[in-house]
């Protein structure tokens, strides 16, 4: 699959400001205001936030990249979870100001916020970590609720080293790569880890509006398609056992040299964990019949 690096360190790649190279040249990620920690197998800062498919929009691939509009997906979450415009706050920060303000807060637990949390293990391997969690504490500095977020970009294949220095360069060409996307992770890691995880926080006294799945919108495209589409999936009112997808993509009305663009959400679809288990390894997504039996017959011919 023939592709080009269409963000590189947060900008498009063809933003020729000054804040765009020297974000390549220090190689900084605008987003977390920090050094950019996506690396090759050598080591290399990579940089490369989205990828573009010859004939297809953009794909953002680093999941960092999520985190733009400084944080924006935290808000939208807090917002649909609990309620518009509370304040969000790192970890137990929370607490103190709650109560410093005698109204609700939410305690933001996640890097850079307030830490990821300690969880048990699952029989002696593996946990049961989630990417965010958001809690909403009362006046009192009370635990009320709380909602996990998952955060999913997609993982690519083949190469993109060559066009990656092409961009360092000072005249910052645009060359093609030949690297894709593992769209197969959708079935062996993404979705089985939302059901999973899914069935753990439905247990929890006050997880009460579920599993929230962010994630770039050509992602959640390859997932309803994997599930059946998005009519298969029932809606259901947030709940204890609900999983709502929430997709964005970028924001192409408002293009600006020197700025990285922000992100646009662009679908919503809450369903329950159930639906989900049940679209996933259901009949209604099997292959036609005898696939296989075709395959070997059409593998045999002379």
């Amino acid at each position: 699959m023939a592709t080009t690096i269409h963000e590189f360190f947060g900008y498009r790649s063809d933003d020729d400001s000054q804040e765009a190279i020297e974000a390549a040249q220090r190689a900084r990620c605008p987003f977390m205001d920090d050094t950019c920690t996506k690396t090759l197998r050598d080591g290399t800062i990579a940089g490369v936030c989205t990828l573009k498919p010859a004939t297809n929009s953009p794909v953002i691939c680093c999941p960092i990249r999520l985190y733009a509009d400084d944080y924006r997906i935290l808000r939208d979450v807090a917002d649909r979870a609990f309620a518009p415009g509370l304040p969000l706050k790192a970890g137990a920060s929370a607490v103190v100001e709650a109560r410093h303000r005698n109204s609700e807060v939410v305690a933001v637990f996640g890097k850079r916020w307030g830490g990821e949390l300690h969880l048990p293990q699952r029989q002696g391997t593996g946990a049961y970590f989630v990417d965010w969690i958001l809690a909403r504490v009362d006046s009192g500095g009370n635990l009320v609720e709380f909602v996990a977020i998952e955060v999913q970009s997609i993982d690519t294949t083949g190469n993109y080293q060559d066009a990656r220095r092409k961009l360092l360069d000072p005249a910052r060409r645009v060359e093609k790569a030949t690297a894709g996307f593992n769209w197969e992770n959708v079935n062996k890691r993404i979705l089985p880890q939302l059901i999973y995880k899914g069935n753990v926080l439905q247990r929890e006294q006050l997880c009460l509006k579920g599993l929230f799945f962010v994630t770039p919108t050509p992602v959640f495209d390859k997932v309803m398609s994997r599930l059946g589409g998005q009519n298969v999936l029932l809606q259901y009112p947030l709940q204890s056992s609900s999983i709502t997808f929430m997709s964005y993509d970028l924001d192409t009305s408002n293009l600006l040299l020197g700025q990285p663009q922000p992100l646009i959400l662009q679908n919503v679809h809450t369903t329950n964990v159930g639906q989900v288990a049940q679209a996933f390894a259901g009949p209604g997504v099997m292959p036609p019949l005898n696939v296989y039996q075709q395959a070997i017959e059409e593998a045999l011919e002379p």
